[in-house]
């Protein structure tokens, strides 16, 4: 019992301490410095939230360009991976249906971005190859020249690890909310 105050004190010190004030310090420095970010990277366009640039959403319709496979359906209110093993006949199969809905072929493999889904089953970016292979279906579907998609692609794109991970990469959500904008 000579204890138990001493230790009830520390325990509240700690909580105090290590709960309260580091999480006050941590929301405290992001709302000041970077709260955009912070605030879910949220894109509204005319007052209205559309999506938010951090989260895959799933374009299905031809006309968009489609994101990488989800493995949660692109429910933003938990990621997940499948779990599945890569000797797995459910995920072949996934695959498998992946490839056929893009058309590929021997001569015109699709990009592996688009087939397998990330780990967390919500990557909002696909890789410049895999937004390239998709511009003749876009571009067809729109009444628009391809190659008209293509630079809004490559304009798109961006390198956000720079020189530690120099491939380009496109986010899905602002590639279809530009092309939005060109039809208008």
């Amino acid at each position: 019992m000579i204890y138990l105050l001493p230790s009830l004190r520390l325990w509240l010190v700690t909580l105090l301490v290590c709960v309260v004030a580091y999480s006050a310090l941590v929301f405290g420095f992001a709302q000041t410095f970077i709260p955009y970010r912070a605030n879910g990277s949220i894109i509204e366009i005319s007052g209205r939230a559309v999506g938010s640039e951090l989260v895959a959403q799933n374009f299905a319709a031809p006309r968009y360009f489609w994101p990488r496979p989800s493995a949660v359906d692109f429910d933003g209110m938990g990621a997940g991976g499948s779990n599945l093993s890569p000797t797995s006949p459910e995920l072949a199969s996934l695959a498998a249906q992946t490839v056929a809905r893009y058309g590929a072929t021997a001569d015109n493999p699709v990009p592996a971005d688009l087939v397998a889904a990330s780990g967390g089953g919500l990557d909002p970016d696909i890789s410049l190859a895999g937004a390239l292979y998709q511009a003749e279906r876009v571009a067809t579907a729109r009444h628009i020249s391809p190659d008209l998609v293509r630079k809004l692609v490559r304009d798109t794109a961006s390198a956000p690890g720079g020189v530690f991970a120099p491939e380009p990469i496109v986010n899905v959500l602002e590639l279809n909310l530009a092309l939005d904008r060109l039809a208008q």
